[in-house]
């Protein structure tokens, strides 16, 4: 049995009335476990429930060990929270037509990779994370699932103030106490408090405050925490429409049995629907005259500096005609020609991570390929020397091993694939290859 905080039973009793023993009874029932999957192997499909409101999530009838399974390390798909899922009903009905959108709170990546994949090919994707390391986390996760419209940024709410009226939608899912995550993660049981609710109330009214310049009047924000006090929840939305001027909207959940409709927003419980705690509100942006957030300056710097060299990566990468390509200092770097502008201004404001696809790296007269490359959904494969591996060297590679390629595989550049998916690349140099799978991402975990 967990041993619930006594203010957490009492306030949460309130909020719940008779149904909280049925409640506290699926907290102590085990976790259900659930991915979304990518669209990179078109046939791909795990065998369980399909999640309800999210046609690429499914629950998983036991927790296999992922670090183990190449197809997760190539982004074929991503564990991920049934409950937060409910993000692909937003983006279908409020974000069809979103051609900007910032993901301010955005590690590890799950709501990322959703959003990346759910909204429009023409839309680009901020997907930002304030704490260096977990803004690391959140690139890699990004560059796994492989798809071009995504910038990765690491830097504070405030610095948005750069761009005043620029997204037509923001994503914010507000770091929080975690209440619901208890079941799944006894440290936040350890860590709640009452002051740290009430902390962290208003440490969300200050990133809501920080950020709100950055969307078009008529904008969509999107607020969301996994947690259930109203502090966090409702109070703070009510907060929103009063103080920064926003219409709540109600998405639609007729068809979602469990899903509770509260005043401000749609609640996830775990005794009422298959996934943790979870509460989310859609908000609209009224008109009103806009005040222009005069950030701190910063410092230009241009990524388009070019090397001056010509390469022509037309047969390597699909849809090339969408995509132009600039070196940039000692880096090939492709960019949809459709953002170029936005890339580069984004670029010259912000602490960018991952800013287009990088196609290589420039070592004097050598092109060597670079990682993102191999994992992008642009690349084309056949324009290459692959190998295809089995599990057992799959594994070896992730854990950045030797791996011995087949007799007659040619000498240079392979890209090596597990289930017609690639992993990264190897250079080929006859009897033995050099691992070429980045140092910092390699299974570390005794396989």
């Amino acid at each position: 049995m967990l041993e619930l905080p006594v203010a957490f039973v009492e306030r949460t009793k309130l909020l719940l009335g008779e149904e909280y023993p049925a409640f506290e009874e699926a907290l102590n029932a085990r976790s259900p476990v659930s991915v979304r999957v990518n669209n990179k192997l078109t046939d791909y499909q795990p065998s369980g429930q399909v999640v309800p409101w999210c046609d690429a999530g499914f629950y998983l009838d036991e927790r296999p060990l992922f670090t183990a399974d190449p197809l997760l390390h190539a982004g074929v798909y991503y564990v991920q929270e049934a409950s937060s899922m409910f993000l692909k009903q937003i983006c279908n009905v409020y974000l069809k037509d979103a051609e900007r959108v910032l993901d301010l709170c955005a590690a590890p990546g799950g709501k990322s990779t959703l959003l990346s994949q759910s909204l429009s090919s023409e839309a680009l994707l901020v997907s930002n994370e304030i704490v260096r390391s977990r803004a690391m986390i959140l690139a890699e996760n990004l560059i796994k699932w492989g798809n071009p419209n995504v910038i990765v940024t690491n830097n504070t709410p405030e610095d948005f103030g750069e761009f005043p009226a620029f997204f037509d939608a923001i994503v914010v899912d507000a770091p929080c106490s975690g209440e619901g995550m208890f079941r799944k993660d006894s440290g936040a049981i350890a860590e709640w408090s009452l002051q740290n609710v009430q902390q962290c109330a208003i440490r969300q009214k200050g990133i809501l405050e920080d950020v709100w310049q950055s969307l078009k009047a008529g904008g969509i924000l999107v607020y969301s925490t996994c947690t259930y006090n109203k502090e966090e929840n409702e109070e703070n939305v009510a907060w929103v429409c009063e103080k920064l001027g926003a219409d709540c909207l109600m998405p639609d959940i007729s068809d979602f049995n469990g899903v509770v409709r509260s005043e401000y927003g749609c609640r996830f419980y775990p005794h009422k629907i298959k996934g943790e705690g979870f509460f989310v509100a859609v908000l609209r942006k009224q008109f009103r005259e806009e005040q222009v957030h005069k950030g701190k300056s910063k410092k230009s710097r241009q990524p388009d500096k070019s090397t001056g060299r010509s390469v022509d990566f037309s047969k390597q990468m699909l849809f090339s005609d969408d995509f132009i390509v600039k070196e940039i200092e000692n880096r090939v770097v492709a960019f949809q020609q459709k953002h170029l502008a936005d890339c580069m201004e984004l670029n010259s404001k912000l602490n960018c991570l991952v800013n287009g696809v990088q196609l290589a790296e420039i070592k004097g007269k050598d092109l060597i390929p670079a990682h993102q490359f191999a994992l992008s959904k642009i690349i084309n494969k056949d324009a290459f020397i692959f190998v295809e591996l089995e599990l057992k060297d799959a594994i070896g590679y992730l854990k950045r091993e030797s791996i011995v390629m087949p007799e007659n595989t040619p000498r240079g550049y392979v890209l090596v694939c597990y289930q017609q998916q690639a992993l990264g690349w190897v250079k080929n140099i006859g009897n033995r290859s050099n691992n070429m799978y980045p140092q910092h991402w390699r299974i570390r975990m005794h396989l």
